[in-house]
């Protein structure tokens, strides 16, 4: 079968993965690299045996149809226009832009230009998302009629070596966390109407205990508590807790959805699998879900994958430019709403994404 030639931009850390997975999918070929370190590129791809390049050679490259960005967020709009100028398709890290406007930006080129643009996360295509998507469909437990999301903890500056951008515009919990949490209850309850919640900084400064930065001092820019509520169009309640704050530590689960006949606990939106559990009236304890669907490893790169398959057969591509620009736009609108005391009503809208079709082959889509 016909495969899509992809090439990645951005060869640090996340890459491995994407190299990894990439060309095991039945829907595309990883053919090169690049990176604005040329030598860094030219290594990476001698290990994975494709071709090592500068961002502006990839871009040139006619065989090339579709770009996996993996560039710092910052750079992430002005990748993805370029990409799009040149013709190529185009997948991306998440979040989808930092700013309203530059995800607009995207949208509008791609329609103009007749290409793809989408993003991760792809988590919610793995196994734990996809199953809890059945269960709910098959009603298991009943209507929806609210669900609870939290993702909580201490903060970076304990474990990672360059905690900085965390704390900096375009960081934060709700834009480093938010889109696992926010795209997964989309793909399982439908887009949002409108949001509101509440917003703080609770410690202006941040000191790094990690190395090699150990002592050095980060200024807080960006919100590093927030508290929000969710109205979506199927009239279900969401209530969503990111923060980097908890310094104790939680109990809380990752996700529950609660229905008119029971409540489902989700697995960790940041992973592929996990556990599902079950509980209604009647039950004296919860009931673990086997999952129905396959990717519940690290699954990296399938949703690039369900874009080339997009490609390939005209059909729409689960990770879609409109659910990545609503969430984006949803997360914005939490912090629009507390700075200014209000509901933020939702400009966008998006189609609940397709759900993967049981007893796949791995690596396949359709």
């Amino acid at each position: 079968m016909e495969k899509i030639k992809v090439g990645i931009i951005g060869t640090g850390n996340i890459s491995g993965i994407y190299l990894q997975n990439g060309s095991k999918f039945d829907s595309m070929q990883v053919v090169a690299c690049a990176d604005l370190d040329v030598e860094r590129a030219k290594a990476k791809a001698e290990e994975h045996g494709i071709k090592g390049y500068s961002v502006d050679e990839l871009l040139a490259d006619p065989d090339i149809q579709m770009v996996i960005n993996l560039t710092i967020p910052q750079a992430h709009a002005s990748v993805n226009l370029r990409a799009l100028e040149a013709g190529k398709h185009v997948y991306v890290e998440k979040p989808f832009a930092v700013t309203r406007e530059e995800g607009l930006a995207v949208l509008e080129l791609a329609r103009k230009k007749g290409l793809y643009a989408g993003s991760a996360p792809d988590t919610f295509l793995g196994g734990g998302i996809q199953t809890s998507i059945k269960l709910i469909e098959d009603g298991w437990i009943g209507t929806p009629i609210g669900a609870t999301a939290f993702m909580v903890g201490g903060g970076h500056e304990s474990w990672h070596p360059a905690p900085e951008f965390y704390y900096q515009h375009g960081g934060g919990p709700m834009f480093d966390m938010g889109p696992y949490y926010l795209t997964a209850l989309v793909a399982m309850l439908g887009p949002i109407n409108r949001v509101t919640g509440s917003a703080r900084i609770s410690f202006p400064e941040r000191t790094i205990t990690s190395q090699p930065k150990y002592g050095q001092k980060v200024q807080v820019e960006v919100p590093t508590h927030i508290a929000g509520v969710m109205d979506f169009a199927s009239g279900a309640i969401g209530t969503l807790l990111t923060s980097f704050d908890v310094k104790g530590g939680s109990r809380l689960p990752c996700i529950e959805v609660y229905g008119s006949v029971g409540t489902m606990q989700v697995p960790d939106p940041n992973g592929f699998g996990g556990p599902i559990y079950i509980n209604r009236p009647g039950q004296k304890e919860w009931k673990e879900i086997p999952l129905a669907h396959g990717y519940s490893e690290n699954a990296r790169g399938v949703g690039a994958a369900d874009m080339a398959k997009a490609i390939l057969t005209g059909r729409k591509p689960r990770v879609s430019g409109e659910l990545a620009f609503h969430v984006l736009e949803a997360m914005h609108g939490f912090h629009d709403a507390s700075e200014q005391g209000v509901h933020y009503k939702m400009k966008s809208s998006c189609e609940r994404p397709a759900p993967l079709p049981l007893g796949l082959q791995p690596f396949c889509l359709d």
